[in-house]
């Protein structure tokens, strides 16, 4: 964003700053007093992303069944483990 697209000194409105998608892209979103995040909200239990080795097949099979085969993988798991 340029200087001039950001800048609030101004006082006559002809020289009011462009109000492109530049501007936009950077602006906050506000309700009230409160900024509004952009995306998706933060999750009370995240998802720990790691790193694991398991047979071809075993994943050939879970990705067959179509999206959201990831988190099939993790209800089997969980239901494995007894939790």
């Amino acid at each position: 964003m340029n200087e001039e697209n950001i800048s609030n000194n101004w006082n006559d409105p002809d020289d009011a700053p462009k109000l492109d998608r530049t501007w936009f892209a950077g602006a906050e979103l506000r309700e009230g007093d409160k900024v509004i995040r952009r995306g998706r909200p933060r999750s009370e239990n995240p998802k720990q992303a790691v790193s694991l080795r398991l047979d071809a097949d075993v994943v050939d099979w879970y990705k067959s069944s179509g999206t959201g085969w990831q988190t099939r993988m993790n209800d089997a798991l969980r239901k494995v483990a007894g939790i």
